[in-house]
């Protein structure tokens, strides 16, 4: 948020824009947006200052293991003269060497983390001057007016202005896999409402999967959502790991220990009659013998071996410690939604022809199912094979291509003439194919509560009949059914009319509709959660599962 008098989701999106000092039609000025980026800075987080490669080498010789052999190395020096010149250098060498390994792993790690940062540089939509241009999602401010399409990655917080069947998903905010739904009304509360529900806002970083949108820019960098995230995980405090602890513990043991024997040392051989400047240089030798040198760079050595089995494994780790923290994890709290999850709905099954089957088994291509889910959809595919749009549309496409369904030819021979977008009110969408014979294929497929209501016969291996009170309560109860075990479930329907009617819209297209079938989806766990689990728990690790789900 730019502004603290006021919460864009709870205002007019008119208010907001005449709040921002914006225009919808021209947007901002090119003069304007300068002025702002000086007021509130680039859209982008901020990162910690980097550090000098001198500034980390420094930063090794704060441990208290290394302190004591600088003193020791320091003391032999002083009181040996040249013959501690020996073990002064071999103590200076292992905690230079030491040094040495920390900086290059920890540089290393930081250059592979800035290279996955620079991969990610999405690019924005904006209006300035009265014209639509690409610009940086960097270069945003707030009263910018954005433009936002399937495919897009929302570049800042935003308080929509348009929305046309738009849906964004926002999974990596509210942990939900199912895009949400969105709006320009103005959302009806009198109190700040969670972000799940601000069906008006769009989010920095969140992904468009279907439908176009309009809105503009309320907040940028650390003033967006992600960036309250980021603020929030900067103030935590900077703890010492389990071994760190320990070995600052054994450091202050040892010292004290040594100290003590190196003093009862130089007492006894007083009381012995000694001279007490030879007495004095065996405590001090007996100090730095006693000092295990070589700790500090076993410990190093050991955790850089761990670094690179996890880099094997394609984690990175930034500092060294932070290896051994993970060795003393007893819980893991894990997000559900892409961890483990795919983050990919898949259809697990499939009612049609009177029977439920399992999405594996093999289905006739002239099945009316498989056209209506096909057709009633706007997922695209890009030059790569992938599937571009709403996880749930991508599923049914997917599930057809999957089939060998030739979706493309059987486009090309009925090209989509007009449709019904979806709604979240009546829960369709519906489009209408010309055939070769002059008529027109109508597709549908939404909610299966109401688009039963709106069919009047069954397809029934091919063979069409009028819909039975029956056969709808079987129906809905496979809906039902399906939808307990924890699945999406939508349903197809289709009809073909001799020619379109002039006003097309839900209650001149969605009537008299021919059931097809349903279509039960699910968010599959992946394939090596389980395993991980399982793993977790025999090393005694308990793992706790954390979801935005309702």
């Amino acid at each position: 948020m730019t502004k603290k008098d006021f919460v864009p989701y709870l205002e007019s999106s008119d208010s907001v824009v005449s709040k921002l000092e914006s225009n919808v039609s021209q947007g901002l000025s090119e003069a304007e947006v300068k002025k702002r980026q000086e007021e509130y800075g680039f859209n982008e987080l901020e990162t910690e200052e980097k550090t000098t490669l001198l500034q980390k080498f420094i930063e090794q010789f704060k441990d208290f293991m290394i302190i004591v052999l600088l003193v020791a190395a320091a003391v032999s020096v002083v009181a040996e003269g040249m013959e501690g010149l020996t073990d002064a250098f071999i103590i200076l060498l292992v905690v230079i060497l030491n040094a040495i390994m920390g900086v290059f792993q920890e540089a290393k790690a930081e250059e592979a983390i800035d290279a996955l940062r620079k991969m990610a540089s999405p690019s924005a939509k904006v209006r300035r001057d009265g014209t639509i241009k690409n610009v940086k999602s960097t270069e945003l401010v707030p009263g910018d007016i954005i433009i936002l399409e399937a495919g897009d990655v929302v570049p800042a917080d935003v308080r929509l202005i348009e929305a046309s069947s738009l849906q964004i998903e926002e999974a990596a905010l509210t942990g939900e896999s199912v895009p949400s739904e969105k709006a320009a009304a103005t959302l009806e509360a009198d109190d700040e409402v969670g972000i799940g529900d601000r069906s008006n806002m769009g989010f920095s970083s969140t992904n468009v999967t279907y439908g176009r949108g309009v809105g503009v820019v309320t907040g940028t960098g650390m003033q967006t959502e992600v960036g309250h995230i980021a603020t929030m995980l900067s103030g935590t405090e900077k703890q010492l790991t389990p071994l760190q602890r320990d070995q600052e513990k054994l450091g202050k043991t040892l010292t004290m220990l040594i100290l003590g024997i190196a003093a009862v040392t130089f007492l006894v051989g007083i009381l012995r009659g000694r001279l007490p400047l030879d007495m004095l240089l065996v405590a001090i030798s007996l100090a730095v013998a006693a000092i295990p040198e070589g700790l500090p760079a076993i410990s190093t050595i050991i955790l850089s071996l761990g670094t690179r089995t996890m880099a094997d494994r394609n984690a990175l780790v930034r500092t060294l410690p932070a290896v051994e923290t993970l060795g003393s994890t007893q819980v893991i709290c894990s997000d559900k939604t892409g961890t483990l999850t795919v983050n990919k709905m898949t259809i697990e099954k499939v009612y049609y022809n009177g029977e439920l089957h399992d999405a594996s088994e093999a289905i006739d291509l002239n099945t009316p199912l498989l056209k209506s889910i096909g057709f009633a959809n706007d997922t695209e595919i890009d030059d790569q094979g992938q599937l571009l749009g709403d996880p749930t549309e991508t599923a049914m496409i997917k599930y057809a291509l999957d089939k060998k369904f030739d979706l493309k030819g059987e486009l090309t021979k009925s090209p989509r003439v007009d449709e019904v977008p979806f709604d979240s009110t009546r829960k369709l969408m519906s489009t209408i194919h010309q055939l070769e014979d002059g008529r027109y294929f109508v597709a549908v497929k939404g909610a299966p509560d109401q688009l039963i209501k709106r069919c009047t016969q069954v397809d029934n291996n091919g063979e069409v009949t009028t819909l039975a009170d029956n056969q709808v309560d079987e129906i809905l109860e496979y809906n039902t059914n399906l939808a307990k075990d924890a699945l999406r479930v939508l349903a197809g329907a289709y009809k073909i009319i001799d020619e379109i009617p002039a006003d097309v819209k839900s209650e001149t297209i969605e009537t008299d509709l021919i059931f097809a079938g349903l279509v039960g989806m699910i968010d599959p766990e992946r394939k090596e959660a389980g395993d991980a689990i399982a793993v977790a728990k025999e090393a005694g690790i308990r793992t706790v599962m954390i979801t935005g789900d309702h």
